[in-house]
């Protein structure tokens, strides 16, 4: 590279030797970026060296048309998602201009793509920008789209994507049932970094994210892999990998997530970040050994859905006013409760979305950081460090926050803390394992929390479940006696004859033949008033929490479940499998 840089008079030797004396002083490995970075040398040039000393050939986008018939082969998603376009096609091969050549996920989506042999020349990077914006356009908006339109050309993008990935599954041997077995271990490094199985791993999850998963569960079986993913709460198979692919799929997603990929007798975590239609998502990978391999689980966080707000999260109006007033005071303590995969989480960070502006100081602690939200400082939690969430409530208070996240409050001193936070005047977002609303209060009595500091300092309490939604684009009336509902809090009319009118979903292609699309939350609010406070402090049995919480205005789970299936939302099956419990 060097020497042709010199030879076209594009170097000097005097800028050669500064180059070389800043790449031993930054260690660094390419001397081409030393250059740039040091401005001796444009891009261009440095592209043209490298094509010269590769022999991959160099492509001036700015002084050549591209052939349509090259363009019309690769549709423009994968173009732009890989910031590479095909120059030339002359029969079955397909030149690509790109700024790396050992892009293999590049190359091998343009080749499954077009179904062309791929040769790749090297080009400028913010040529390729340019030519992409000439060739396809800029993306704004002259006009407003039709909907339809957009709906049918996201169908056609989405099963583009589809037919990708089943010809990567294809590609790497995958097969919708099992094979021989062979040797497991083997050369499980080398073949992680192969095409193939980099393909592999990369379907699985784009796959997923595709399915609208929000998790990945790949299960080592005795002759086979078992691949799940969870759509709207519920597991389904996926796909079964043959056995003689395990160890390689294994290491390649530890290797993706930052695993020790040589560790398989302990647990381990780890995370991936992707990119899938112009959307980020994390992926929270975890790790466990079993007798047939080691079992991996991920879970995928989409970041944008944190910033779909509050008002798309299932609330009924009057709920949503009475969080907009919890949230809005300025101090106290607001709560979310439920089990395991409530979407707690994803309120307390819309809650924090809300809240988050230039003159409010919010400061969260976490495990893990499921979301990371611009303009708020966000701790992970460390206890091999001795970062708890109790030490880093501590530092907290001595940062100046107005707001504070507790992911979780698990033990007596995170509480205690906290609630000095929150009579310190701060307001304290935090989550409980609990039941329903008025449970919460009782389970920090149990944990050791004093009542009145309770009654001091607990503003609202919203316990919260997922429930699949109804397929609202396919659907159909039903009736059902109204007596049918009275477990839920419907009054009948007392006409033993009286029928309600319900909706149930269609199975289609649509929504995996489930009839549900898509899950939204059934909420219990309870909002903290004199009468609850003191039947707080005389430590008063939970009915009588309960009933004082409902004269107070508080809509039970079941009641809200209701609500949403008369609405058409969702059905009574959907409800009780979500909100009902033995001895409800």
């Amino acid at each position: 590279m060097v020497e042709f840089l010199l030879e076209k008079g594009f170097l000097k030797e005097e800028q050669l030797k500064e180059a070389e004396r800043v790449r031993e002083q930054t260690k660094a490995v390419d001397i081409g970026g030393v250059l740039q970075q040091l401005g001796l040398v444009g891009e261009r040039e440095i592209q043209m060296a490298r094509a010269a000393e590769t022999g991959y050939g160099f492509v001036d986008l700015d002084r050549i048309t591209v052939e349509s018939s090259a363009l019309n082969v690769v549709p423009e998603r994968i173009l732009k998602n890989h910031n590479v376009i095909p120059v030339k096609k002359d029969g079955t091969t397909l030149w690509l201009a790109t700024s790396n050549p050992n892009n293999i996920a590049a190359l091998d989506d343009v080749a499954l793509a077009s179904g062309c042999r791929v040769v790749p020349v090297l080009a400028v990077t913010g040529a390729i920008e340019d030519a992409l914006k000439k060739y396809f356009g800029g993306g704004v908006a002259t006009a407003t789209p039709d909907p339809a339109a957009v709906a049918k050309a996201d169908d056609k993008a989405m099963a583009d994507q589809r037919s990708d990935i089943r010809a990567a599954i294809a590609a790497a041997g995958v097969q919708r049932g099992t094979q021989e077995d062979a040797d497991p271990e083997g050369d499980a490094e080398k073949l992680a970094e192969q095409a193939p199985i980099i393909k592999l791993a990369n379907a699985l999850i784009q796959q997923a994210i595709l399915d609208r998963a929000s998790d990945i569960h790949v299960e080592p079986q005795q002759r086979s892999v078992r691949v799940r993913y969870r759509v709207d709460g519920v597991l389904s198979e996926a796909m079964t990998v043959p056995r003689n692919l395990m160890a390689p799929l294994i290491s390649r997603l530890k290797i993706m997530a930052d695993m020790n990929i040589a560790e398989r007798r302990i647990p381990q975590d780890g995370r991936i970040e992707v990119r899938n239609q112009g959307k980020e998502f994390d992926l929270r990978v975890s790790s466990i050994p079993t007798p047939f391999g080691e079992k991996i689980v991920m879970r995928i966080l989409d970041k944008s859905s944190v910033m779909i707000g509050l008002q798309k999260l299932g609330f009924t109006d009057e709920n949503m006013l009475k969080i907009e007033e919890l949230v809005s005071q300025p101090n106290g303590m607001f709560l979310c409760t439920g089990p395991t995969g409530s979407g707690k989480t994803t309120t307390q960070y819309s809650v924090l979305n809300k809240l988050n502006t230039v003159g409010v100081n919010i400061i969260t602690v976490e495990d893990p950081i499921e979301y990371q939200l611009n303009g708020i400082a966000q701790v992970q939690v460390n206890r091999k460090a001795g970062l708890t969430f109790a030490t880093g409530l501590r530092a907290f208070l001595r940062q100046d926050p107005d707001i504070i996240m507790v992911g979780e409050m698990r033990d007596l001193e995170t509480a205690e803390i906290a609630i000095e936070a929150s009579l310190t005047g701060h307001l304290v977002l935090s989550t409980l394992h609990t039941n329903d609303a008025p449970s919460a209060t009782l389970r920090m009595i149990d944990m050791g929390v004093e009542p009145y500091l309770i009654s001091a300092t607990v503003i609202g309490v919203l316990a919260q479940r997922l429930a699949r939604k109804i397929d609202q684009d396919h659907k159909e009336p039903y009736e059902v006696p109204a007596a049918d509902l009275r477990r839920f809090g419907f009054v009948p009319s007392g006409d033993p004859d009286e029928k309600v009118v319900l909706y149930r979903g269609i199975p289609d292609e649509n929504n995996r033949q489930t009839g549900y699309r898509g899950r939204m939350g059934i909420h219990e609010l309870m909002t903290m008033n004199a009468e609850i406070a003191e039947l707080v402090v005389r430590r008063a049995p939970l009915n009588d929490v309960k009933e004082a919480a409902k004269a107070n205005g508080m809509r039970e789970l079941r009641e809200d479940g209701l609500h949403k299936v008369l609405a058409g939302v969702t059905d009574p099956q959907e409800v009780m499998r979500v909100v009902f419990t033995a001895g409800f």
